[in-house]
């Protein structure tokens, strides 16, 4: 019973200084919120909540919100945030949203760390499994992470489809696969790219189905759940077409992240490259870019079958770096991930270079953004060198812990080889 009481304490400690920190920060600095959401590491054009505001102003008045091309965003967003007072005039309530969503994410985080899916799953068993955090370390990594408190300050929508994300594995390390299909649909349907994490996602619910209702084949499993994702998207589209009384929403929302219609800069890669491109090739290359990131998904869920986890994890890594609107809350959900292998942090080799280049670019983007649009002495190559460090770091991140894990394997088949050095020849 004492040893009960302390979890629930240290939880209820936990959960409370994470929001005490924001708020205060929101209420001591009220130009802070703000000036945050109008910058491009945080806010992009299918975020941004003041564009946000813009569309809820047009929905409020009878008026489409996608008409002039400045609201990307989900439907949906419209109404709940209808529901809340004015955002200028009673902002506390907005305020308050974001840290409840902020903490709803930090308890699917904690479930998806006390799994013990990261070190021990279906197919594979870790030898050095014992060696990680519990769920509080993790949720608490989350939530003072500077990138997840200055997004939440900046107020990006992007919070909604973290915590969507997280509640879709949480469900199925759970073993709740139609609770995960459904969480899966409303982050694509916010977001579009997460629907790329289905085919892991089905493996991880395939792989700790409850034993009663256990399904031998994957292939009938997924055939029995897949069509809850696109039927659950079917019914959030036709809501979305009672709110705004037309289908213009899906070229506005998802269409704008397929063409790329908007080139506001932001830490991504894509912007720059096509305000260079000649129109004669653009449609190639947009088909290039989005092969390329979604190449990823099978090769990764092939590879490392056994460990569906690390694929989510990977998979969340290389959207953070070459989706087309990425924000740091997408690295925020990346990072979120990565401590849950504490135990192969040993088999990484460049922490210190990974740490070192993405606190550089974190600190130069916004010094090197003021020089290129405020101060003038600088021009767009610039802030788009510095985003391709920024990259270059997360890239380092995703293929090092790549590499831990499949020695982890490795060393489990050949224990003869632990601790060896190993090179490619």
């Amino acid at each position: 019973m004492d040893g009960g009481m302390v979890t629930v304490g240290r939880t209820a400690a936990l959960y409370a200084g994470a929001a005490v920190l924001r708020l205060a920060i929101f209420t001591l600095l009220p130009d802070l919120p703000d000036l945050l959401t109008g910058r491009v590491e945080i806010s992009t054009p299918v975020t941004s909540f003041k564009r946000l505001q813009e569309g809820l102003f047009l929905y409020n008045h009878n008026v489409s919100p996608y008409d002039g091309g400045v609201y990307h965003q989900a439907p949906l967003f419209l109404p709940l945030f209808s529901l809340l007072p004015n955002a200028l005039s009673y902002p506390i309530f907005t305020y308050l949203l974001y840290i409840a969503i902020d903490l709803l994410s930090a308890s699917a985080l904690w479930k998806i760390a006390d799994s013990g899916e990261a070190g021990s799953s279906a197919l594979f068993t870790s030898p050095r499994r014992e060696r990680r955090w519990n769920g509080f370390i993790i949720a608490a990594i989350f939530l003072f992470n500077p990138f997840t408190v200055a997004t939440c300050l900046g107020r990006s929508t992007s919070v909604f489809t973290t915590c969507a994300i997280l509640h879709a594995i949480a469900k199925a390390v759970s073993g709740a696969p139609f609770s995960a299909m459904v969480a899966l649909s409303f982050a694509s349907y916010l977001s579009m790219y997460p629907l790329l994490l289905l085919p892991p996602l089905v493996l991880l619910c395939f792989d700790r189905q409850r034993p009663e209702r256990a399904n031998k084949s994957v292939v009938s499993f997924a055939a029995s759940h897949v069509p809850v994702v696109f039927g659950v998207l079917g019914l959030l589209f036709g809501m979305s077409y009672l709110i705004t009384g037309s289908w213009e929403f899906l070229p506005s929302t998802y269409g704008v992240q397929l063409t790329l219609s908007d080139l506001t800069p932001n830490v991504g890669l894509w912007w720059y490259f096509f305000i260079e491109m000649f129109d004669s090739f653009r449609s190639f290359f947009l088909a290039v870019f989005w092969l390329h990131l979604s190449c990823y998904v099978g090769g990764l869920s092939v590879r490392i079958r056994r460990q569906p986890l690390v694929v989510l994890t990977l998979l969340l890594g290389i959207f953070a770096i070459f989706k087309p609107y990425p924000s740091i809350s997408d690295t925020s959900l990346f990072l979120a991930m990565v401590p849950l292998y504490r135990h192969v942090f040993p088999l990484m080799r460049y922490s210190f270079v990974i740490a070192a280049v993405i606190m550089y670019a974190s600190f130069l983007g916004p010094a090197f953004y003021y020089l290129w649009i405020y101060a003038g002495s600088g021009n767009a190559n610039f802030f788009y060198a510095i985003t391709l460090v920024w990259g270059l770091g997360q890239s380092l991140l995703v293929c090092d812990l790549m590499f831990a894990v499949l020695r982890d394997e490795w060393e489990l088949e050949r224990p003869e080889m632990a601790g060896k050095e190993i090179r490619q020849i």
